[in-house]
């Protein structure tokens, strides 16, 4: 009998233009000059793959996202993006975060039809129902759709999309020259959806793609969140500061799967940390020190007054956070909101100290040592059930991606918590997940099979 395989990390790359702190783009070792070019990012994509990670990711959002004036912000938009970082690259997952709120099911579910397709299945899908009122006035809304409806218009979304990517069978395309038939049209369906939010007729016009569907991803942490996760998501990208949050939020979430018939495999959480790597824990310390003194306050208290959904203008920076609305009145992020106001007050930090804390993560954890030591980190949650991997977040850009594969990879390896080669050629089968099947095809067989009985009866 075959022993059953060690369990192994999964580890995604999430790539922020000259790397994620707020002012990593100040520092030397840092291209913010290079954020529109493509090379830069077919470098990093490259640099994923040769350290074996599973996937890279791109955050967006439908807006300016705070002050240009102070970061490297703006840049590609990420389905565009992946799509020539394919043409680069053979084995790294490629994940693009689109929204749910301001996107139309179909739109969607054919650019990642595509995607999949060029890439040879390694197309995935951050769901996000998007959080600042920035994008609604950007497409001619003067506020946000409340927190609990964009959740119940985002679940009607994927159900949409993934009809659409069911509308072709795997086996539709029949390319019989000789008798001039291209498609067997018995099997590519309309899906006739007719919703709360959408109407769709369908079928898609992009045939069946090699993972069937994009791997599905979901970064909320609230309650809405939680819960749209383990009804659709296949990963969480998470945040959270201490071990026994980590093993909460871990637990919380596996235990809500069983009541949509899913079991723990089928969902990986993968937390956030920013790593920040040198060869001892005093190099490291300086390089986060270095990184902290070129913050610009001004632009760190913008960032904070948006997560805290609280303008914190003209405060003082040494004084404590002030009086906040509660969660339950928030409409933007609620789960990082609940995260960063616990931190202030656990850790008793002024406001000063809050940016600073922030400034490479925004509410992620961030973690300063050498690799022996950020490796011992990740194991830690990893063994003691708290993650099934990391969302990996460089403090800084090209390097800091660059140290992480060529220095704490091997460590991971020689501890056999990692993969030494690609074993998969899809997304799909690169974090142990499977193909999902044809709904609409096992939709049409039991309706053929009842239409049959009833005949015969």
């Amino acid at each position: 009998m075959t022993a059953p395989r060690p369990r192994q990390l999964h580890l995604n790359a999430f790539l922020m233009n000259a790397g994620h702190h707020d002012a990593a783009w100040r520092h030397p070792l840092t291209q913010p000059e290079r954020v529109t070019d493509l090379r830069y990012f077919q470098h990093l994509a490259r640099t994923a793959e040769r350290g074996l990670l599973d996937s890279v990711f791109l955050a967006d959002g439908l807006a300016l996202w705070g002050k240009v004036r102070h970061n490297a912000l703006g840049g590609f938009e990420p389905l565009t993006l992946l799509s020539a970082l394919a043409a680069v690259t053979e084995h790294v997952g490629l994940i693009a975060t689109v929204s749910t709120t301001f996107n139309e099911p179909f739109h969607t579910a054919r650019k990642f039809a595509s995607l999949d397709h060029i890439s040879g299945g390694r197309a995935g899908w951050n769901i996000v129902t998007s959080g600042t009122v920035n994008e609604a006035l950007n497409f001619g809304q003067d506020e946000h759709l409340e927190h609990a409806l964009r959740y119940q218009r985002a679940r009607e979304f994927v159900e949409v999309a993934t009809k659409l990517w069911d509308s072709w069978e795997d086996d539709a395309i029949l390319l019989d020259r000789e008798r001039g038939v291209y498609a067997d049209t018995d099997k590519v369906r309309e899906i006739n959806h007719r919703g709360e939010y959408f109407g769709v007729r369908g079928p898609l016009n992009v045939p069946r793609t090699p993972q069937g569907y994009p791997l599905l991803v979901q970064a909320g942490s609230s309650e809405d969140g939680k819960e749209f996760a383990a009804q659709y998501a296949e990963a969480v990208f998470t945040a959270q500061q201490t071990l026994a949050d980590g093993q909460a939020f871990y637990k919380d979430l596996k235990s809500r799967l069983a009541r949509y018939g899913r079991t723990r495999g089928q969902l990986l959480v993968l937390p956030g940390i920013a790593p920040v790597i040198g060869s001892t824990e005093a190099e490291a310390r300086t390089l986060e020190q270095e990184l902290t003194e070129l913050q610009v306050p001004e632009y760190g208290l913008a960032q904070l007054s948006g997560m805290l959904g609280t303008d914190l203008t003209g405060l003082p920076l040494d004084g404590p956070l002030p009086e906040l609305p509660e969660e339950r009145d928030i409409n933007g992020n609620k789960s990082r909101f609940t995260l960063v106001v616990e931190l202030a007050h656990r850790d008793g930090l002024t406001l000063r100290e809050l940016i600073a804390r922030l400034g490479a993560g925004r509410g992620h954890r961030v973690f300063a040592g050498t690799p022996e030591q950020i490796a011992d980190e990740i194991e830690e949650w990893f063994t003691e059930g708290a993650a099934d991997g990391f969302n990996i977040m460089p403090p800084h850009l090209p390097g800091g991606l660059e140290d992480f594969v060529d220095h704490v990879v091997p460590i991971l390896q020689r501890r056999g918590l990692f993969r030494t080669e690609y074993t998969g050629r899809t997304l799909r089968e690169n974090y142990g997940l499977a193909r999902p099947a044809n709904r609409l095809t096992a939709t049409a067989t039991a309706t053929a099979t009842a239409t049959e009985e009833e005949v015969a009866v």
